[in-house]
């Protein structure tokens, strides 16, 4: 039985490998990244570099020479969004309307600092971009972000069709795949995405602690951590070569260990997509119960979000724990822009973020665990 409903957070559990792998990189590597060349060393930096090729392998890229790690996605925004600030400046930026605030909250500060320019995309209900629209706007555009798995209702976005009108105006294209990663194909290459960030302990199954970033053309990005890198020693100023120029201080090894295993070892689905759908169709039909989703089942992630007229989220979350031991998020899940789109401010939901660890059974005692809760 497996009864956590929380994997928009951070997925549990994790392939048994993950813990095998940090372990032993615990108990045998031992050495530092790129700073040696005895033997630990070498066997603590080939870990780090097979994990950012399968990285770069996953999305369709030669290999992960351009992937870089930060401790998550966060740290991958923020790197790419400062980094790009003098490029940015006085510039107009678009985002979806169901952007996460470690996309929010940089831009925010870059308001500040180099007065730019934020605007939504023509966004349907649902939040998903209404891509017969975009060529609607006007005006020159630098950068345009996707979130391309809502964290609230699941919602992918169109990204092919984005990708195509971004490119044609030559505008720059940076993908959240914060939600995504793992759970639906992306290949950066064909669609000529420039910079996407990630994160190890959602979709993929890694471990806490390591996500990144990618950039097409990283020589564009100035380095948000400045530090030691075992390389250019004898210099104040960071070396331009990569990883290091965006990799100051020692790496998550182990981090990397537990993401490059998880990688090798992707889960088997205990449930089909057709119970996961049924699972929605019986939660919609909960009297009281509204359901946040893709209004187009096609283009429906793995969570959703649910509110009842009468049982706020914070009570329906708090009886599923305490009386049916069930794992749910509820509130707005770090995405304010989200919850103001769907009009589920200032309550917020209760998210329900499945995992392949779920079966039919799992799904079976959620609904039955609602209908009790939401029977008043």
């Amino acid at each position: 039985m497996n009864l956590y409903f929380d994997n928009a957070s951070t997925s549990f559990p994790k392939p048994s490998v993950v813990a095998e792998a940090i372990a032993s990189c615990i108990t045998n590597c031992g050495g530092t990244y790129g700073r040696g060349s005895y033997p630990r060393v070498l066997s603590s930096t080939s870990i780090v570099e097979e994990c950012r090729d399968l990285l770069g392998e996953l999305v369709g890229l030669d290999s992960g020479d351009n992937i870089f790690f930060t401790a998550n996605a966060t740290g991958g925004s923020n790197t790419i969004l400062k980094g790009l600030a003098a490029t940015l400046k006085d510039k107009t930026i678009y985002t979806t309307a169901l952007e996460h605030n470690a996309i929010m909250r940089p831009l925010e500060f870059l308001k500040e600092v180099c007065n730019i320019r934020v605007k939504t995309l023509p966004s349907e209900l649902d939040g998903r971009v209404n891509a017969s629209k975009l060529d609607e706007i006007d005006g020159e555009i630098e950068l345009v972000i996707i979130n391309h798995q809502s964290n609230i209702n699941g919602a992918i976005q169109p990204l092919g069709e984005i990708a195509k009108w971004a490119r044609g105006r030559g505008t720059k294209i940076m993908v959240d795949t914060t939600q995504s990663l793992g759970d639906i194909p992306i290949n950066v290459a064909q669609l000529g995405i420039d910079y996407f960030i990630f994160t190890g302990h959602k979709g993929l199954y890694g471990p806490t602690g390591i996500g990144g970033f990618y950039a097409r053309n990283p020589e564009d990005i100035a380095p948000l951590i400045h530090g030691g890198t075992g390389s250019n020693s004898d210099s104040f100023t960071m070396p331009v070569k990569y990883p290091d120029k965006f990799e100051a201080g020692t790496p998550n090894i182990i981090g990397a260990a537990g993401l490059k295993a998880a990688l090798e070892n992707r889960p088997v689905y205990q449930h089909t997509k057709a119970d996961f759908i049924e699972l929605i169709g019986e939660i919609e039909s909960i009297p009281g119960v509204t359901l946040y989703r893709s209004s187009n089942l096609e283009f429906q992630g793995s969570l959703f979000s649910i509110t009842h007229s009468v049982v706020a989220p914070s009570v329906i979350s708090k009886k599923l724990s305490e009386s049916y031991n069930i794992e749910t998020r509820q509130g707005l899940h770090c995405s304010p822009a989200a919850h103001k789109h769907l009009g589920t401010l200032p309550t917020g939901t209760v998210r329900i973020a499945t995992s392949p660890y779920h079966s039919k059974e799992d799904f079976d005692i959620l609904v039955s665990s609602l209908k009790k809760i939401c029977n008043v």
